[in-house]
């Protein structure tokens, strides 16, 4: 059974120190992808701006500055209250957003009941997959034959 953990919030564009937009969007985590995050933002446009990152960078950056390249998190306090900014960087541009600490906290610990931090990779039954990958088949037998005799058959010495 694989559960979906979801939270709508409006978060805030920083377009300049003293202008932001809001920005509806929605945090989602999987247990089918344990390690990842999904944030979907709802802008102008007819489709979602989708990112994608480690859970464990979003974890961290509640509490302390962390990232680097793509995605950077940090905490912060904007006119008293407690935010979680996200730099995003991309090919199509650079986005600062601005989240209330108190929901991202709220949800990130709905998704670490939903997995404990590093048990994630039990959720991904790599073995069994790699077992059901590489697991033999009727039709493997003529493969691993090989249409030439080998130098112990009977034929070779013919």
């Amino acid at each position: 059974m694989h559960t979906v953990v979801e939270r709508e919030l409006e978060l805030n564009l920083v377009l300049s120190p003293e202008r932001s937009i809001p920005v509806p969007a929605r945090m989602s985590y999987r247990t089918d992808d344990p390690f990842a995050v999904h944030i979907s933002f709802h802008v102008t446009s007819d489709s979602p701006v989708n990112w994608t990152f480690a859970r464990e960078l979003l974890v961290e950056g509640v509490f302390r500055p962390c990232g680097h390249g793509d995605v950077r998190v940090w905490p912060t306090k904007v006119d008293g209250r407690s935010i979680v900014c996200m730099a995003l960087s991309s090919p199509d541009g650079d986005a600062l957003l601005e989240a209330p600490a108190s929901a991202v906290s709220a949800w990130l610990e709905r998704t670490l009941r939903a997995v404990a931090p590093g048990s994630e990779h039990e959720r991904l039954a790599i073995d069994d997959a790699l077992r059901e990958l590489l697991a033999p088949t009727p039709g493997d037998d003529l493969w691993l034959r090989g249409p030439w005799p080998s130098d112990e058959s009977p034929e070779a010495g013919a």
